[in-house]
């Protein structure tokens, strides 16, 4: 017992001295440190005490540690002085939001270790990941290099299709290993060879070994070859990895024979017209001819054709002729873009009419016949009077509105009066909106309207048969364009825009025949693209009073309203024309377009088939199909397809299965 109790009051004063030993003396610039062989338990909670870091110890962190420094340190140097400390002992800090993790550095890059990157590399002893960028050579090829500067804790591992390194370990090693992959990713400094070509096109072949190297999937930079087109001296420049040269040589020149046919080669136009490129290739060929004679004393015999039915030019001359216009080819056969023009024609217009007036008729077969008649639209008294003495078979139209009259009898004096009354009121709001798509300087036009009969005259016969002679004209919306795209996204447009209707009748005209309301404009702007722009309107308020009266009756207060006839009309009419291009340089600008209108109108249909139609199915009312469906095949061609061994494989759309 005695024993028991000596040993364990002897291992109690080692501990002392150890601690006491170990304990930093505390100066002016911070603690010195004097760690010798201390438990790395007790230096992790002092330096946890000294930055205020928090931390969490993995139960494999075990292990003693001597530490020793010469002068004061601050807490930043403690923190990194304590990283290199665990370096050596094999053992990691891992930065997890606001704890620090202490682990094996075995299992470190497992763990959720931040990404250094150019602007942010870290340094010191923290554990990071970092993706390096390998821009002149491959990077699989640094891995053997690099591998044994990274330590067994560590990671490295190249990723070919990015052509990258990612790299694991500390702060101070990743950056090192930076500065090593910057001077060996150096831009390859190999000779470069001309090859000239005899018969090809250089810029031909420029292009197809361009496409070779691109579909055979070569995209990293070691591997890729710089081909490039010299047009004036048909030169083929290739630099690159030798290896890679041989194979390309030899594909050259093969591609630099003679063509077959002699000197006559067809070239096949995507987008261009072939009739047109020919004009123009007749130019540069005749102009080309003129300078080669002038040089050599010998001139050519270039011939150029168009056809037509396959969108050719057939092209016989010279190779270097040849050469030449197949370049200008290259440059004239590009898809052009085209112009979407809606065009916005609002007009709100009201027509006012009013009419008041009486009209007297006195007389007799002794005395004769006294008549106060005014002009209007209907009837005047005097026919209207002969019609009733005649006993009412030959009345006249006696017009719109109110009409009263009265016949009486004074003795042997006929007394006849007239009232007309009239009010008309006419209004419309008309908006149109024709839209209309054509190519870069192509003339288009789109007319929607009605071709209505006009009278133009009367013939009358020997036997008194009256025939009338008809003129049909378009009545409706005409929208007429030529669109100049410019350098950027400016429109030059050329338009002529017309609107025309058929004019509701008002009381008060008089017109032999219908009368038409007609909006014209022709005018040049420029516009920029999806920008919309006013051109042109007019404001219009016209009022119209006539009065007619019985001189000095007509003046008389009161009872001369018995005398006179007043009409009013008054017109008022606001109309304006608004312009909205659109730019479609592409096909996903067009389908965009399209799919927008062609929604627009399904819905309407929608719209018309949900109010339902009068003693008819729902499904009397025309619907267009959905978008998607119009994108797929038939359902025979679907099945056809997919049964196909090797061949298409098209899968039906949802709900026709």
């Amino acid at each position: 017992m005695i024993d028991h109790c000596r040993k364990s009051l002897i291992r109690c004063l080692l501990a002392m001295s150890c601690l006491l030993a170990a304990a930093p003396a505390i100066g002016d610039d911070g603690p010195t440190l004097n760690f010798r062989d201390v438990d790395i338990q007790a230096l992790i909670s002092y330096v946890a005490e000294e930055t205020g870091a928090n931390f969490i110890v993995d139960p494999r962190v075990r292990g003693r540690v001597t530490l020793i420094s010469g002068r004061p340190v601050s807490a930043t140097e403690l923190y990194d002085i304590f990283l290199s400390v665990l370096r050596v002992h094999g053992f990691a800090a891992v930065q997890a939001d606001e704890v620090i993790k202490l682990v094996p550095d075995a299992i470190a890059k497992q763990a959720e270790v931040p990404t250094a990157s150019h602007q942010h590399p870290f340094r010191g002893d923290t554990y990071i990941t970092r993706v390096v960028t390998v821009n002149h050579v491959d990077a699989a090829q640094l891995v053997p290099i690099l591998r044994p500067l990274i330590p067994q804790s560590g990671h490295l591992a190249a990723s070919p299709e990015s052509n990258t390194l990612v790299i694991s370990d500390t702060a101070a090693n990743v950056n090192r290993m930076v500065e090593i992959i910057g001077r060996i990713d150096q831009e390859s400094r190999e000779d470069m060879e001309v090859i000239p070509l005899r018969h090809a096109a250089a810029g031909e072949v420029a292009r197809i070994i361009n496409t070779m190297e691109g579909a055979e999937g070569r995209q990293r930079p070691a591997a890729r070859l710089q081909v490039v087109a010299d047009e004036r001296t048909n030169s083929i420049l290739l630099a690159g990895d030798p290896k890679r040269r041989m194979p390309i040589r030899v594909v050259i020149s093969h591609l630099d024979i003679p063509m077959e046919g002699g000197n006559t080669q067809v070239i096949y136009l995507r987008y261009a017209k072939a009739a047109d490129v020919a004009d123009v290739l007749r130019g540069l060929a005749t102009s080309m001819e003129g300078a080669t004679a002038s040089t050599s004393g010998r001139g050519g015999g270039t011939h150029v054709q168009a056809h037509d039915s396959t969108n050719a030019v057939v092209i016989n001359g010279p190779p270097d002729v040849i050469r030449d216009l197949r370049a200008v080819i290259r440059q004239l056969d590009v898809r052009r873009a085209q112009v979407l023009v809606e065009a916005v024609i609002a007009e709100v217009s009201t027509e006012r009419a009013r009419e008041l007036g009486v009209q007297w008729a006195v007389g007799s077969e002794r005395d004769g016949v006294g008549i106060v008649n005014f002009g209007g639209t209907g009837a005047g008294i005097y026919p209207l009077a002969r019609g009733l003495y005649a006993g009412g078979t030959d009345l006249p139209n006696l017009g719109d509105g109110l009409t009263l009259g009265g016949l009486g009898q004074s003795g042997r004096t006929t007394i006849a009066a007239l009232i007309r009354a009239l009010a008309g009121d006419s209004a419309s709001n008309i908006l149109s909106t024709p839209s209309l798509l054509t190519m870069d300087n192509e003339e288009a036009q789109i007319i929607v309207g009605q071709n209505v009969p006009f009278r133009s005259g009367r013939a009358i016969e020997q036997s008194g048969q009256a025939f009338d002679t008809i003129q049909r004209q378009d009545v409706g919306v005409k929208l007429t364009v030529r669109p100049q795209i410019n350098e950027g996204n400016a429109v030059k447009l050329e338009i002529e825009q017309e609107v025309s209707q058929v004019a509701p009748r008002i009381s008060g005209q008089d017109a032999a025949d219908l009368i038409t309301n007609k909006r014209s404009l022709r005018t040049s702007v420029m516009v920029d693209d999806g920008q919309m722009v006013v051109l042109g309107g007019l404001i219009d308020d016209v009022l119209v009073q006539t009065r007619s009266k019985v001189p000095g009756l007509g003046d008389i207060p009161g009872i001369g309203r018995l005398f006179r006839y007043d009409t009013a009309s008054k017109e008022k009419r606001n109309l304006m024309i608004f312009l909205h291009p659109i730019i479609v340089r592409d096909h996903q600008d067009l389908t965009g377009e399209t799919v927008t209108r062609y929604n627009h109108i399904r819905a309407e249909q929608l719209l018309s088939r949900a109010r339902s139609v009068l003693m008819m199915p729902d499904d009397t009312v025309p619907v267009l199909p959905d978008w998607d469906v119009l994108l797929h095949l038939p359902p025979p061609f679907e099945a056809t397809a997919a049964a196909t061994p090797g061949g298409l494989s098209i899968q039906p759309p949802p709900g026709r299965q």
